[in-house]
């Protein structure tokens, strides 16, 4: 049996995460190894303001308990992320949380590049403001990775 283990993808408070989202999420975490992802604001590092006129907030914290939280200043996961996955020989990533066509997608493309098999959750993400049901970023994630698990419960 391949070893799993959840990301969770910026569940914090300045993306307004609705709360089926947050338990979903929170649920997964529970049930397996789990990190989260919280976007942060630096200018500096990332300029979310001086490109798109908007910028996250500067110090939020995920709204689900994980087993490790790291801190993110763009959309993709850090290379802390990936190295705790292959620290605790994980092989398959499901993934879940905000911005499925963003974010989410983001996260998708670093663990599939690293061999961890990323799989998207598709009733535990949603959408950004384009898109708030999250339904583009999952045929975008069954376009480029094909692992799509519809219900968060059929994984527990």
């Amino acid at each position: 049996m391949r070893k799993q283990a959840v990301l969770v993808v910026d569940v914090q408070p300045c993306f307004n995460p609705p709360d089926r989202l947050v338990s979903r999420s929170q649920l997964l975490a529970d049930h397996f190894p789990s990190i989260a992802t919280v976007i942060r604001y630096n200018e500096e590092i990332v300029p979310f303001f001086g490109q798109l006129g908007w910028k996250p907030s500067a110090n939020d914290e995920s709204l689900v308990r994980t087993k490790a939280m790291f801190v993110k200043h763009g959309y993709r996961p850090t290379n802390e992320v990936i190295n705790l996955f292959k620290e605790w020989s994980v092989e398959q990533v499901f993934v879940c949380g905000v911005q499925a066509e963003t974010c989410v997608l983001a996260a998708g493309f670093a663990l599939f590049d690293e061999g961890l098999n990323p799989t998207i959750v598709s009733d535990a993400v949603v959408g950004s403001k384009l898109d708030r049901s999250g339904q583009l970023g999952v045929d975008l994630w069954k376009h480029h990775f094909g692992n799509v698990v519809e219900k968060h419960t059929d994984l527990l």
